[in-house]
């Protein structure tokens, strides 16, 4: 357990959407055709993930018709993958044998909301009662782990025993304790549930939809009193003003309230108190993008206000609510953020290495959870959709084509014959083939998506293949070829607000270090990660042979709310490294630099995929100027799109063998054939 907008397309409108494109000549993916695939989804894994609880009376506690159908249902945790491909249900924590129950539960409200969602989203898709029947006892299981009186009303309690006791204070301890005392992701997540859920049951059900409305509006008032509480606050990070007054601190967390209130609002326009905390979470939301193509976070939308040096995949649907709520709140202002997000820091993600886990700042956590992989399909499809531009549907076909074999390992990450999503690809390519119902509710989020999007998903099962990735990579500050300074071992990789990738090399004034960076077919941009203090000013100069390409002066601004003064970020240099040079040079100046590691990046970056649908290629230039770039294959016909750093197409040609193409400044393109 550690989320997601699938566009909320009605059959009818999906259908309209490809009669206009057909009529007005509209572009959408251009590939080689192949068969449209079947559908993608299956439910039986998680149907095999749920089980039923019936709990005893509990003051503050309650549901829909609980005298009339006391049972609950609620998915398992957990799925151990055992012998002969089948799976063990398990709960969190350890395992009391003399009392049936967990260290923390059985089931929790985090995947109980999800899951929710998910038979929501299918059976709106495809009218399927099974899937109306399982939303309905996930959000009446919802309701009951939601307080519905006193001074907590609206929170939510975490964990739930097999036989339905609820466990407020799990062990380990989490945050909040009891876990329905304050704010908290699961009470986010609890109002993205009920908020769809109501759009969904409002005609089928108007009773259940009230109720579900009654709870929604008791969450979104426990939002009000404890988040909001502080709305128009700012407070600074490490030097950087943050607003004060998201969930638990998080625009992830936020960002997943902000999906429930924009499935509402649409279903209930005029409720103005939630247009009001919606319109305000989103504000805090987009106050936290932030750089551009060249210097961190290269556009993406961070997730804790505590922390500039961190962003992580999973729950990363920032973009997606932005893109929702700058629909509902016609505030085109809010679609900005997510727009570079999408454009910007995800095409640089894909090309790298694609949904890493974590960057903090560098990529330290190579993991790839369905999460995250699905925060970010569910984002470029939301951002498509309310800008309307093509150019993030191509991406998205090829973030969705990681499930089916375009990562690291080459591994199939999702099953549509068994709806099996594995549990993670590890750092060294191998796979965590458990299967829990945090990996199976985000891969079955992502299939009804891309059966939502058909030519997107074609074009994922297409290329599912990787060729080559020339993208961001890192040289360990511990790997120079020469230093007169000295390699320390951090006492901990975590600084509580960001972590290192390895060891550190730190130089006093006068002292210096060379790293080879190879040659490349293109020059480089060269990025210091150093940690940078608040208490003295540090200055470096860095050369290749006797050329500086940079003079990096800094000091951490005020801490604040961040956890630790200090905070380590990377720092650009002034010009891009030759790809002929190999050699790079950094001199203290002045106070002592602490390098962790560099981050260094092609001025012209490459993907390609490949698989029986053809090749998709990403271009993205990273430099200040435009670049004029061959593309193309001799003997080939390619369909070459080039869009702006804001998803704005500027070109569109089909060529024939190799050609030169100019991308914008911080611009990409996707060439298919």
């Amino acid at each position: 357990m550690t989320n997601s907008s699938t566009t909320r397309r009605k059959r009818g409108l999906l259908a309209a959407a490809i009669a206009v494109a057909a009529l007005t000549g509209g572009v959408g993916l251009t590939a080689p055709a192949v068969a449209a695939p079947a559908p993608l989804t299956n439910l039986a894994h998680l149907d095999f993930l749920l089980d039923t609880a019936t709990p005893a009376e509990v003051p503050g506690h309650t549901t829909y018709r609980l005298a009339e159908e006391p049972d609950l249902v609620l998915p398992w945790t957990y799925a151990d993958a055992r012998d002969g491909g089948t799976f063990e249900r398990v709960g969190g924590g350890p395992l009391d044998p003399a009392t049936g129950d967990w260290g923390q539960g059985a089931y929790n409200a985090d995947d109980v909301s999800r899951a929710a969602v998910v038979y929501l989203r299918h059976f709106e898709q495809t009218g399927a009662e099974s899937s109306k029947d399982s939303a309905y006892e996930l959000l009446r299981s919802l309701a009951y782990m939601q307080t519905a009186d006193g001074e907590d009303a609206g929170n939510v309690v975490l964990w739930m025993q097999p036989d339905g006791e609820l466990n407020p204070s799990a062990e380990p301890v989490e945050l909040p304790d009891p876990s329905d005392s304050d704010e908290s992701y699961w009470l986010a997540r609890t109002v993205w549930a009920f908020g769809e859920g109501y759009a969904a049951f409002r005609a089928e059900d108007p009773e259940f939809a009230s109720f579900l409305r009654d709870r929604l509006t008791l969450s979104r008032e426990a939002i009000d009193r404890q988040s909001l509480a502080r709305y128009g606050e700012w407070e600074v990070s490490d030097g950087k003003k943050v607003p004060a007054w998201l969930i638990v601190d998080g625009a992830d967390a936020s960002a997943e309230a902000v999906l429930g209130l924009a499935a509402y609002m649409q279903a209930a326009p005029d409720d103005t108190a939630a247009r009001s905390t919606m319109r305000k979470l989103s504000e805090g939301i987009a106050a936290m993008g932030g750089g551009d193509v060249r210097s961190w976070p290269y556009g993406a939308v961070l997730p804790w206000t505590h922390s500039r040096s961190m962003w992580h995949a999973w729950g990363s649907q920032m973009p997606a609510a932005l893109a929702e709520a700058s629909a509902v709140l016609a505030d085109e202002k809010l679609l900005k953020p997510a727009l570079a997000d999408a454009a910007v820091f995800t095409t640089t993600q894909l090309i790298s290495d694609g949904p890493d886990n974590g960057w903090f700042p560098t990529p330290a956590d190579k993991v790839q959870i369905a999460y995250g992989a699905d925060s970010r399909l569910q984002s470029l499809l939301a951002v498509g959709e309310a800008s309307g531009s093509e150019a993030f549907d191509e991406l998205a076909a090829v973030q969705a084509a990681w499930y089916f074999g375009a990562n690291r390992s080459g591994s199939q990450m999702y099953d549509p014959a068994t709806g099996i999503t594995y549990d993670g690809l590890q750092a060294d390519g191998s796979v965590n083939r458990n299967s829990g119902a945090e990996s199976t509710i985000h891969g079955l989020l992502s299939m009804i998506a891309l059966d939502a999007h058909p030519e997107v998903a074609e074009r994922a099962l297409g290329v599912a293949g990787v060729d080559s990735r020339d993208g961001l990579r890192l040289v360990e500050a511990e790997a120079a070829t020469s230093t007169t300074g000295e390699v320390v071992t951090p006492a901990s990789a975590w600084t509580e607000e960001s972590l290192y990738s390895g060891d550190t090399l730190v130089l006093d004034r006068g002292e210096k270090a060379t790293f080879d960076l190879g040659t490349a077919s293109t020059s480089r941009l060269v990025e210091p990660v150093l940690w940078i203090s608040n208490e003295q000013r540090s200055t470096s100069l860095w050369k290749t042979g006797k050329l500086p390409v940079g003079l990096v002066t800094a000091k951490a601004g005020a801490q604040g709310v961040s956890p630790v003064p200090g905070v380590l970020l990377p720092q650009s240099l002034l010009l891009p490294v030759s790809g002929k040079t190999s050699q790079l040079s950094v001199s203290a100046v002045s106070g002592t630099t602490t390098l962790d590691a560099l981050l260094v990046r092609p001025t012209v970056a490459r993907l390609q995929l490949s698989g029986d649908g053809g090749a998709t290629e990403i271009v993205q230039v990273s430099g200040l100027l435009p670049q004029k770039v061959k593309v193309g294959v001799a003997g080939q016909s390619s369909t070459v799109h080039v869009y702006d750093k804001t998803g704005k197409r500027v070109t569109d040609r089909t060529v024939t063998g190799t050609t030169t193409i100019t991308i914008p400044a911080s611009g990409f393109a996707v060439i298919t054939r």
